[in-house]
């Protein structure tokens, strides 16, 4: 898949404040946060290095520049960016053709979010090649449109990505459900002006105006993401 953002649209959801919904991917629809963080201490260990457990938290839903600009130099590790950004991509690539477990209720919600015709995106602050993998396994026809982190030229935290898609699908970023699971997600979609279900995977995330935190992506379906959009009226 290379097609990302189609031409400026005014597509809406007939009868519903609700205008579209935007999904983040590692760790909120596919199970993956924990095979960043294997893959990594797995690279940083090649390398003679031993990553700290806290750090995890640290690296975490952000883009692969932050998180591993950061470990290079938490480790001193003799090895460039870009260098280290082909092996961590590889890596996870390897991970995931081997296996790629969904989150639960993953399946369920895209599939009445494609059955309801309500316009979704996904957007990731990892790579193209990576969102690609993904997307053979959840089904690309589930969403009008992706966002990959090397795609934008300023990623997650900031509000870039899902102003991108809010755009792509035509739709106002307040009239937006934007599904995360880290904090940095979250701050991106705030940012934005998205309404905002936190489901954390790694780090806790706290309550906040505009912002709902649930347990498991079980907990969301179509009438929910619609009661935030009643709800902010």
């Amino acid at each position: 898949m290379t097609s990302t953002v189609p031409a400026l649209g005014t597509r809406t959801a007939e009868g519903s404040a609700l205008q579209a919904v935007l999904l983040d991917m590692d760790g909120t629809l596919v199970d993956t946060e924990g095979f960043w963080w294997d893959v990594e201490v797995e690279v940083f260990a090649s390398l003679g290095h031993t990553l700290d457990e806290t750090w995890r938290h640290v690296v975490v839903g952000g883009p692969m520049t932050r998180s591993a600009g950061f470990l290079i130099e938490a480790t001193g590790a003799d090895i460039t960016l870009a260098e280290l950004t082909v092996l961590l991509n590889e890596g996870f690539e390897d991970r995931i053709g081997r296996a790629l477990p969904l989150m639960p209720g993953a399946a369920r919600l895209l599939a009445e979010l494609h059955e309801s015709e309500t316009p979704t995106a996904l957007v990731s602050a990892s790579h193209r090649r990576i969102i690609d993998r993904v997307l053979s396994v959840l089904g690309p026809h589930h969403f009008a449109l992706s966002i990959a982190g090397d795609e934008v030229s300023r990623t997650k935290p900031f509000p870039d990505p899902y102003l991108l898609a809010a755009a792509g699908l035509g739709a106002d970023p307040a009239r937006c459900a934007v599904v995360e699971d880290t904090a940095t997600g979250v701050a991106a979609a705030e940012a934005a002006g998205c309404r905002v279900v936190a489901v954390p995977s790694v780090a806790p995330i706290t309550p906040a105006a505009g912002r709902t935190v649930v347990t498991s992506l079980e907990e969301v379906d179509l009438p929910f993401l619609r009661s935030l959009m009643t709800e902010m009226r």
